[in-house]
């Protein structure tokens, strides 16, 4: 799909506790991606209930990734136990987090 002429959308959606029994899948998925100048990487954590060190770990990884090859990654629909945890570690100021998918669109959909 393409969203803009500027960005190519994709959309991950992990599920459950992103933790060191969980996070497997996820990080399979984020490795599986090769990142392309000109798209945009949302990851959806509305169906994320927890995160530990290593789902953060999964996420910096694929936002550096994402980064290096001129791809954009943003966080989109955190419940409030996982955005404690980002507000917690300072992530928060490294993601762009938007409260749901429907802002992203409007942001890089004008």
């Amino acid at each position: 799909m393409n969203l803009t002429q500027e960005y190519q959308l994709v959309v991950l959606q992990p599920q459950g506790c992103l933790d060191s029994d969980n996070s497997k899948t996820f990080r399979e998925q984020l490795a599986s991606l090769v990142p392309q100048p000109h798209q945009l990487w949302v990851i959806d954590l509305s169906k994320v209930d927890f995160i530990d060190s290593s789902g953060l770990a999964v996420l910096v990884n694929g936002f550096s990734a994402a980064r290096s090859s001129g791809c954009r990654l943003v966080i989109c629909n955190m419940q409030a136990p996982v955005r404690i945890i980002f507000e917690l570690t300072q992530l928060s100021l490294v993601f762009e987090i938007f409260d749901s998918y429907d802002t992203v669109l409007d942001k890089f959909n004008p």
